[in-house]
């Protein structure tokens, strides 16, 4: 597909993603779903701006379109959920602040799956829209989703006692859910970026270490039980311990896979083959068991969806739980971090202590041919992994190489128990790769 990518439409603003490209998307889903259908956004700056195209759209085929303002993308995944219509996010999650991308939720709040996404694509290079006529046009109604969704989780988490926690919105739709969902569940709250502003001034939508400094100093300065700070649509969530040490994302899908089959009594836990290997350790060991996908969140939920999977997420602070939404959910995320915490009456630092430790590295190549260099490997390591990519297991570590579905570059993962076998295996990926690329 030359349209959809991993995760929807995506591009700068008014560059790549325009208002009459929004409009046509919003005519795409009111052709594919005739009904009514939701439509949120993020806060970047331009977000009302194709929103409103996209609620046009819809209009336009004689769907009715119900504008719930700006909230989180699991919000009006919630909603979607719950009234068992279909839904269009506006929203480049974590890319940069010049970004902006759409997205269509399932009427059971899951992402489109790839095999949705292709037909939405046919759909819109035909330009086959239905059309209403001028008195069936569909009527444009505003709801909200913010307060059903902060509802509905903090109704499954119950607190012995009061936490202290820091909250990074990252001035993205968690201003208006994270705060409250810590409050409704008796945290003192401490808000930081917490004004909602698509400038983003104060980092970037990706809430990367790095761009985390002041989210550490706060957890210390406040003495606080943990930090969490969110992407632009706070489907992602990610951790500081008390000490204001930043928490390895793939060590807390881990930390969360291991509470859930201890708790389930075994269960399948799903997650791309990019992953850390300490996810499998700590659920194989707790008695559960690991199912790889291909990288991408809305694979993720289908498989879990198939194999009725008890839990499953990807190494990027994107938890995704079942009995809750399909889809990920950094809102939820806090709740059952608080919950493991209150449970185990331990901080977060000596439950992260407890998840295996792993070096992980990552790399990319420039790759103008993603069939050949996937047939190639293909033959070459016939009995690797070869879900997405190719992966090759070893006793210490693994790697992965995968052309990227969206981009002309290959990616290459590698991880070791120890920081210099993750090198040398990195090299040996990159060696391989120009290899099979020269070939």
């Amino acid at each position: 597909m030359s349209l959809f990518g991993t995760n929807g439409v995506r591009g700068i603003a008014n560059e790549e993603l325009t208002a009459e490209l929004a409009l046509d998307l919003g005519r795409v889903i009111a052709t594919l779903k005739p009904g009514k259908v939701a439509v949120a956004c993020d806060t970047r700056i331009s977000s009302q701006m194709l929103k409103s195209a996209v609620l046009a759209g819809i209009m336009s085929a004689g769907s009715d379109a119900i504008d719930l303002g700006v909230a989180p993308t699991p919000a009006l995944q919630f909603y979607a959920k719950e009234n068992r219509i279909p839904g269009v996010v506006v929203t480049a999650s974590h890319n940069p602040r010049e970004y902006n991308g759409i997205k269509f939720v399932q009427e059971n709040g899951a992402e489109f799956f790839r095999e949705m996404d292709e037909e939405s694509e046919r759909v819109y290079l035909s330009k086959k829209f239905r059309t209403a006529s001028w008195s069936e046009v569909g009527r444009l109604v505003n709801d909200d989703c913010i307060q059903r969704y902060v509802n509905a989780i903090v109704e499954t988490v119950e607190l012995s006692k009061r936490y202290r926690v820091v909250v990074d919105c990252g001035n993205g739709a968690s201003c208006f859910t994270s705060p409250e969902i810590l409050r409704a569940l008796g945290c003192e709250v401490y808000s930081i970026n917490a004004h909602p502003d698509g400038r983003f001034p104060a980092r970037n939508p990706e809430p990367v270490e790095r761009e985390l400094e002041l989210l550490k100093k706060a957890v210390v300065d406040f003495k606080a039980d943990f930090g969490v700070a969110h992407d632009g649509d706070a489907d992602r969530a990610v951790f500081v311990n008390e000490k204001g040490e930043f928490v390895s994302e793939d060590a807390m899908l881990a930390l969360m896979a291991r509470y859930y089959v201890e708790k389930n009594n075994g269960g399948i836990v799903v997650t791309p083959v990019s992953s850390s290997r300490c996810v499998e350790d700590v659920v194989k060991k707790a008695g559960g068991e690991i199912v790889y996908t291909a990288v991408g969140s809305p694979v993720v939920a289908k498989v879990m969806m198939e194999k009725k999977a008890i839990f499953g997420g990807e190494g990027n602070g994107g938890l995704i739980f079942p009995e809750h939404l399909l889809a990920r959910d950094g809102g939820m995320s806090i709740a059952k971090v608080l919950q493991l915490i209150d449970e185990t009456e331990k901080k977060l630092s000596e439950l992260i202590a407890e998840i295996p430790r792993y070096h992980m590295i990552k790399g990319k190549v420039e790759c103008r041919n993603r069939e050949k260099l996937l047939s190639v490997l293909r033959k070459e390591f016939p009995e690797a992994n070869q879900i997405d990519g190719v992966r090759l297991d070893f006793e210490d570590g693994w790697i992965l190489i995968r052309p990227s579905g969206t981009e002309p570059i290959a990616r290459i993962y590698a991880e070791g128990r120890e920081r210099r076998r993750a090198e040398e295996l990195y090299n040996e990926g990159v060696r391989i790769l120009k290899r099979a690329l020269e070939s």
